[in-house]
């Protein structure tokens, strides 16, 4: 809902440029291999690989037309074992992609990009994680919004405004309340 919040009513009105970076709670949770929690993780890590592998040789947009593909077949099909190269192609991506799968050869820049966004976030957060420079050039982040819908343009503005704002704010640290709804992931994009 985050990335729908700041693709489809942020960026428009606030010209962002966006570089869409893996966390991986595989790496951050380091669950046991045992664990009912194990299999998922360790299949979205293997996804990661996959859009790590899209970045080397597409490009950023090509990486978020994967992402929104993924999130799609999750989070509206309610489809969580969807055939990898299938969402390759169906995001306008070559399929040989889906050989990254199972590889390690991103396994590096994966761990590279996760540890970096941790160092800025810093270790108590989960996903997602939205850094960008504050007002003296310094990279500042947040985890979160964590939000059940898109809200309407106005209060979508509203609400990015006050994080760029709060990001100035030095001793600014969390905002939380109990989330007491689903989410409402809308039409599927």
């Amino acid at each position: 809902m985050t990335a729908r919040w700041v693709v489809d009513e942020v960026t428009p009105a606030r010209d962002l440029n966006i570089t869409w970076q893996p966390i991986s709670l595989k790496l951050k949770n380091k669950p046991e291999e045992d664990s009912p929690f194990y299999e998922l993780v360790n299949r979205t890590y293997k996804m990661l690989r996959v859009m790590e592998s899209v970045r080397a040789t597409e490009g950023e947009k090509a990486v978020f037309d994967l992402y929104w593909e993924y999130g799609s077949r999750i989070h509206h099909d309610q489809d969580f074992e969807f055939d990898i190269a299938d969402a390759i192609e169906s995001a306008g991506l070559p399929a040989s992609h889906a050989d990254a799968f199972e590889s390690e050869d991103f396994d590096l820049d994966i761990q590279s990009r996760h540890d970096q966004g941790i160092a800025i976030a810093g270790e108590d957060i989960g996903t997602p994680i939205i850094a960008f420079d504050n007002r003296d050039g310094v990279k500042q982040a947040y985890f979160g919004p964590v939000i059940t819908r898109v809200p309407s343009t106005e209060d979508s503005l509203a609400m990015w405004d006050a994080l760029v704002a709060m990001m100035n704010v030095d001793g600014f640290w969390e905002l939380k309340r109990t989330r007491t709804e689903r989410p409402e992931f809308g039409d599927r994009p």
